[in-house]
């Protein structure tokens, strides 16, 4: 599977990073079933059936969204915020805001 989908996720909105082909793509989506929606038809658009989807522990918000999407067929992992922390630091990254976070989470996985 060499897609990967990076995931920074909040209370109303997600961040996507699709990771294919050695490019980067990013959108935005409400965190809501309306976002989930959208974001299967974004995937669909980019060619994307099935993917390795990577997302942060962020309270309780990615629950519904990793529920739909390991529905849909992609492989789900649910990762330790520190982990993704320390990722950051090992690349120098100094830039925060969630569009890099969703591709550092794509990166880690």
């Amino acid at each position: 599977m060499g897609v990967v989908v990076g995931i920074d996720i909040a209370k109303k909105k997600f961040d996507v990073a699709l990771l294919m082909n050695e490019k980067v793509r990013h959108k935005v989506f409400s965190n809501s079933q309306d976002g989930f929606s959208e974001l299967n038809l974004w995937l669909r658009k980019h060619g994307v059936d099935r993917a390795r989807v990577c997302m942060e522990a962020s309270s309780t918000y990615g629950e519904e969204l990793a529920t739909c999407l390991h529905g849909q067929g992609h492989t789900v992992s649910i990762v330790n915020p520190a982990r993704i922390k320390g990722f950051a630091q090992s690349e120098l990254l100094r830039l925060k805001n969630d569009k890099v976070d969703a591709g550092v989470i794509a990166r880690i996985s």
